[in-house]
């Protein structure tokens, strides 16, 4: 599919795919939405009670969110072993021109970001002494887990294009890969998304969205809300 750079209201930059009338991040702005979402609602109320957390992302897509985990934890005394996987992998040479590094004040990552999508896939990597990276070029669907998560990035295209990652089954996989108290974060809000989480055994609640999106979704392996 046709893929193209466009600019969000926040100066990011965003994938836009025509054929699917959809982008890959929020056209409000790209890295505030993921900074929201996965960062401040996700990872750092996570960091306040453990020093090593495992992620799993749905969807690598432009490498914002693992960028982002890196720079949270680049200073701070936390291990981190990040997954993801992604089935459309996005040429790493329009990856590499996405303005992330800049945009986030540290030009100095540039580098990195270039390696996140230039590395190879289905390959264990470590990015710096304490970040641990692995991407998988996979169906999520034909994943046989073999580590336990903290944390999970739902970040896949909508439920109206990939219907069978929004399914209970679907979550009922991450939920079995997650440790109790394990944390999932996404943007989408859907009360079928929402059941369907709820019938596969999380605890799940709104929470206020980043700009120009009212409510996002955290849910909880767990019966209660506190992280």
């Amino acid at each position: 599919m046709y893929k193209e750079v466009i600019i969000t209201e926040d100066g990011s930059y965003t994938i836009a795919v025509p054929e699917l009338n959809s982008t890959y991040h929020s056209r409000f702005g790209a890295v505030q939405e993921s900074q929201h979402i996965f960062i401040e609602c996700g990872l750092k109320p996570l960091m306040e009670k453990r020093s090593e957390i495992a992620i799993f992302e749905m969807g690598l897509g432009t490498g914002l969110n693992a960028l982002l985990t890196y720079i949270a934890t680049m200073h701070l005394p936390v291990k981190l072993y990040y997954e993801s996987v992604e089935t459309d992998v996005l040429d790493p040479d329009i990856a590499t021109t996405l303005n992330y590094a800049g945009m986030l004040r540290h030009p100095e990552l540039e580098q990195l970001f270039s390696q996140i999508h230039h590395l190879p896939w289905n390959t264990p990597h470590q990015l710096s002494e304490k970040f641990y990276f692995y991407k998988r070029q996979a169906d999520f669907l034909d994943i046989i887990f073999s580590t336990t998560y903290n944390l999970i990035y739902f970040d896949a295209f909508a439920p109206e294009i990939h219907p069978a990652l929004w399914t209970t089954e679907s979550f009922q996989k991450m939920y079995d890969a997650m440790e109790d108290g394990g944390l999932l974060l996404t943007y989408c809000s859907k009360v079928t998304v929402r059941r369907a989480m709820e019938e596969a055994g999380f605890f799940v609640e709104k929470i206020p969205g980043p700009q120009g999106k009212r409510e996002i979704v955290r849910a909880t392996r767990k019966a209660y809300s506190n992280v």
